[in-house]
């Protein structure tokens, strides 16, 4: 789910970071007298009780040197980092070139297998010399929680991804007896061709493309809704799965149409107007069909 994850904190990324800076300058002392790392870390003190879920809190010095332990909850983190060089991190030289709080992409975490994102904040004195960056790492995953609670890692991202993976087994358990059952119309009477019924077979023909028009429609909702596939791509599927379910619909009329025509032929041409009716909705479809055909290639 991480790509769908990122995609996501795309969306959000300029809200989120101004949730966090905003927490950050709010908490912080800046371009003021008698900076000093002591009134730092007793900012960072308060700073804990607006931001609950991080992974860890660490001040750096301006040559990007860690100059306190990391501030954190989780044991992994907790107590480490000190010394360390961060001359070569994004939220370290982001935030000395552009002199002001910034939001890093996610990226791996070093002490753990998760995506964090680090919010760093500049701070510099009076006389406008940079002094430390105060920087935070925020779980990629929290932060959507925090910031886009309906996200795919909320409490009703994760209902709405059992819900449609329920939807999508049974849509394809009902595809599937609709294979089976088409199967068993053309090969019931064996390979004797003196058997076949011409009339199963066009049936059997009708079960197999609504076969395959459900099975597409369960492809596109899976991949899209329970594994989380980018959503640019997400979309063209969508696009190609609906053309591709009218079509076998299309398909299905055009061989009822068919069969209709050939049996009031026989049996009674007074009800041919039935079989004409069906020819025109489907011209109807088919015209409604490449309206949005061309829709989707204008945009």
């Amino acid at each position: 789910m991480v790509i769908k994850e990122i995609q996501e904190f795309a969306e959000i990324r300029t809200k989120a970071r101004a949730y966090f800076c905003y927490l950050l300058s709010r908490n912080l002392p800046n371009k003021t007298n008698n900076i000093s790392l002591d009134n730092i870390q007793s900012s960072i003190k308060k700073l804990k009780k607006n931001i609950t879920r991080y992974e860890a809190i660490y001040v750096l010095n301006p040559k990007g040197e860690q100059i306190t332990k990391n501030t954190s909850i989780n044991l992994k983190f907790k107590d480490k980092g000190l010394g360390k060089n961060r001359l070569d991190r994004a939220y370290y030289y982001r935030a000395v070139r552009e002199k002001r709080c910034v939001l890093t992409n996610p990226y791996p975490s070093l002490l753990g297998n998760t995506m964090v994102v680090t919010a760093s904040y500049p701070i510099y004195n009076e006389k406008n010399e940079l002094l430390y960056i105060v920087c935070i790492d925020i779980s990629l995953e929290h932060i959507l929680q925090m910031i886009h609670p309906s996200s795919v890692d909320s409490v009703f991202g994760k209902f709405t991804k059992v819900a449609y993976a329920s939807f999508s087994l049974a849509l394809l358990a009902i595809a599937v007896l609709l294979f089976a059952k088409s199967i068993q119309g053309f090969l019931g009477h064996g390979l004797n061709i003196n058997n076949i019924d011409i009339k199963e077979m066009f049936e059997a023909t009708i079960l197999l493309t609504l076969s395959l028009a459900i099975f597409d429609l369960v492809k596109a909702i899976f991949e899209e809704e329970v594994l989380g596939h980018h959503k640019k791509q997400a979309v063209d599927d969508i696009h190609k799965t609906m053309v591709r379910f009218l079509g076998s619909i299309i398909i299905a009329l055009a061989i009822e149409s068919l069969m209709l025509v050939f049996k009031f032929a026989m049996i009674d041409p007074s009800k041919l107007i039935n079989a004409v009716y069906i020819i025109g909705a489907l011209s109807m479809l088919l015209i409604s069909l490449s309206v949005y055909l061309k829709s989707i290639k204008s945009k």
